[in-house]
């Protein structure tokens, strides 16, 4: 694993540098991702067409170019937009990150911009709204976060990376000094634009105080989402009242 310009280093939290290009180099882990940032030099984001890049405009317009079957594909996304696009993609303008999934074939979609607060309620008076879904059961998504004014969130771990990008507002996150989760709270601000990654099973928590604080985060697994056997469209396909599910016989075997 490979990060460039952080602050602090920590087993529970990382500050990544803004800058253009490659911010940390995540392929050898249990799920392969890079992370990079555009338009804080004012460079032209390349990437190559392996995996499927997540991204969001942190600021500015920014054009999204996506190169599909020899045709070029281009875009004007503003402030507060994500996409997803599998394959080659440049991105230009603005200033914003884009995270590969180097493993994942996902769908392409634009979205956003993001709303005033989440759609699903989370944690400790937080709202979520998933913003790109797993296609299928266990593949990524990015979320975005909502914390009202006065937030106190419980400490708390997740069991894979979490890469985040404060979209708006502003607040804090606190982290235990040692490694095992023991020991005095780390304050560490959260700013407009900040970009940060949480390794698996770091300990953290955010506070706000007379502020808002949003931010958009990537999953790099997912344990909801549709399956080969449990989706609308079969679901809610009926034959003489039994639903599609549960007919075997007559239930696709293989996509071709």
């Amino acid at each position: 694993m490979e990060i460039h310009g952080l602050y602090p280093d920590s087993r529970h939290f990382t500050s990544i540098a803004r800058r253009d290009g490659i911010l940390a180099d995540l392929s050898t882990t249990q799920h392969p991702t890079r992370l990079y940032g555009w338009g804080y030099t004012g460079e032209i984001l390349n990437l190559s067409g392996k995996g499927t890049y997540f991204g969001f405009v942190v600021d500015g317009q920014t054009d999204v170019i996506s190169y599909h079957a020899g045709f070029e594909l281009a875009f004007t996304l503003t402030k507060g937009m994500y996409f997803s696009v599998p394959g080659a993609v440049s991105v230009r303008g603005g200033c914003g990150i884009a995270i590969a999934s180097l493993s994942y074939r996902g769908m392409f979609m634009i979205g956003g911009p993001i709303e005033e607060m989440g759609r699903l309620r989370y944690m400790d008076g937080c709202s979520d709204s998933l913003l790109i879904p797993p296609t299928i059961k266990g593949d990524p998504c990015l979320n975005h976060l909502h914390f009202p004014c006065g937030i106190s969130q419980t400490r708390h771990t997740h069991p894979s990376v979490r890469i985040g990008v404060v979209t708006s507002g502003e607040g804090h996150c606190e982290i235990p000094e040692n490694e095992d989760g023991s020991g005095a709270a780390i304050k560490i601000p959260l700013t407009q634009g900040q970009i940060f990654i949480i390794p698996p099973e770091g300990h953290h928590s955010f506070f706000t105080k007379s502020s808002t604080l949003d931010i958009v985060a990537y999953h790099p697994d997912s344990d909801i989402g549709p399956t080969h056997d449990d989706h609308p469209m079969v679901n809610r396909t009926y034959v003489n009242g039994i639903s599609a599910r549960d007919i075997e016989e007559i239930r696709t075997k293989s996509i071709v």
